[in-house]
């Protein structure tokens, strides 16, 4: 729903056996519609939809600018979502180095995300593994008034993560186990205080960065020169009011000091919520998202524990459970029925033969179950395996126990955690 405070450049990691075969298809591709549509505005820097910027879109900001009256300095950008754009920033009170995540003004009553935060800043001691909210504020601009919130900054995520430390594409198996115990306590803790995320996935679980006592010049340098477009009307004329000089490109950490240590905290709450106000609907990503969501059911928090089924598997062998490309809520709903050890609801039968297409027909033959697709990926990989085949047996289980069609039969993050194998 909106962007977190750190961006992966890498694309959702999908498996190179799909479940349904649906990367046989061939696409097909329309060459005359290409010049259909054509964006007025135009940069070398692909990033944001310049077109977002407008009456209620998101904020022109310019590199070296202070907000909030001269405190917060901007020295580079960390990502951007739907629904906002995020910067590293020094606060130049404190002397720390924050994210400041500027929301577009057609949001500019960020609501339910606020008061979370709010409940998460007074929260003493602080949570362990969750992003600590640190001030907010209203911005002004071109295109209306923007909502701002700041935030600790934090490290890569995990996709990031892989991608410069891990040339095989994957985490070793003990560090997944830290990681997914450390995302277990942030989620427990978050539930123990009538909190769901509703958007838990591996790119909104973020390492702490070892950041003490540098230089303005030699944390900028650790960010890396920003990478800036600049901005054209495709017609020449002049940029309209609102419309941003240049835009940049979002950083990628580099960090010579990385290990297993440092701590990893859950990020990004535009799509919590807290018990006393559920939303109805979530966007979560479709292959994360549990399925009481796509039958348009009650949501609570135990919407999470499907998605930390998923990030739990994913986690270990580098893709979710469910096909990542080409997937529709159809052909998703299919491969959950493959998966999960219960049957789909009985209330939900009428939707899922509305929803029913060709698309969404179960795989002829036979298919691995979820623990036999857990294993195939973990042992037969290039992968020199870390973890024993009783371990991925305990961790199937576990992930079973969360990928339940019926939410009150999920385990808890709790109960989760209680689990011995976690402490071994």
């Amino acid at each position: 729903m909106a962007t977190a405070w750190v961006v992966s450049k890498r694309a959702v990691p999908f498996r190179s056996i799909s479940r349904s075969d649906i990367f046989s298809r061939s696409i097909s591709t329309h060459p005359e519609k290409t010049q259909i549509n054509q964006p007025l505005y135009i940069s070398p820097v692909d990033a944001e939809p310049l077109h977002r910027y407008r009456q209620g879109g998101y904020h022109p900001v310019t590199l070296g600018e202070c907000l909030k009256s001269g405190r917060y300095k901007v020295l580079h950008k960390l990502g951007w979502g739907g629904y906002s754009t995020v910067w590293v920033a020094r606060d130049l009170r404190d002397d720390v180095y924050v994210a400041v995540k500027i929301c577009v003004a057609e949001m500019y009553n960020v609501g339910q995300e606020l008061n979370i935060l709010k409940k998460l800043a007074f929260r003493q001691p602080r949570l362990k593994h969750t992003v600590h909210p640190l001030d907010n504020f209203d911005l002004k601009g071109p295109n209306g008034s923007h909502n701002c919130l700041v935030y600790e900054l934090l490290g890569p995520n995990i996709p990031d993560t892989i991608d410069a430390y891990f040339p095989g594409g994957r985490l070793s198996g003990k560090l997944a186990k830290i990681i997914a115990k450390q995302s277990l306590i942030g989620l427990n803790d978050l539930h123990q205080m009538n909190i769901a995320h509703g958007d838990l996935h591996t790119r909104n679980l973020a390492f702490t960065i070892p950041y003490d006592n540098e230089t303005e010049q030699q944390f900028t340098e650790m960010l890396r020169k920003p990478e800036i477009g600049h901005v054209r009307r495709r017609d020449g004329k002049d940029l309209e009011p609102g419309i941003p000089r240049y835009i940049v490109r979002p950083t990628s950490y580099w960090m010579p000091s990385w290990n297993s240590a440092q701590s990893i905290k859950i990020v990004d709450f535009g799509g919590s919520f807290l018990g006393t106000r559920v939303p109805q609907t979530l966007h979560t990503p479709l292959p994360v998202r549990a399925p009481e969501v796509i039958f348009q059911d009650h949501i609570d928090y135990r919407v999470d524990l499907w998605s930390m089924g998923c990030m739990l598997f994913e986690l270990f062998v580098s893709q979710p459970p469910f096909d990542t490309v080409l997937i529709t809520p159809p052909i998703l709903v299919n491969q959950m029925r493959e998966m999960a050890s219960d049957d789909l609801p009985e209330r939900w039968h009428k939707i899922w033969e509305t929803m029913k297409v060709d698309d969404s027909k179960p795989t002829e033959g036979p298919v691995p179950n979820l623990q036999e697709w857990l294993e195939e990926l973990y042992f037969d990989s290039p992968h020199s395996p870390d973890l024993t085949k009783e371990d991925i047996a305990r961790l199937g289980q576990i992930i079973e126990s969360l990928l339940l069609f019926e939410p009150s039969a999920r385990a808890s993050a709790k109960q989760v955690l209680d689990n011995p194998w976690f402490n071994e």
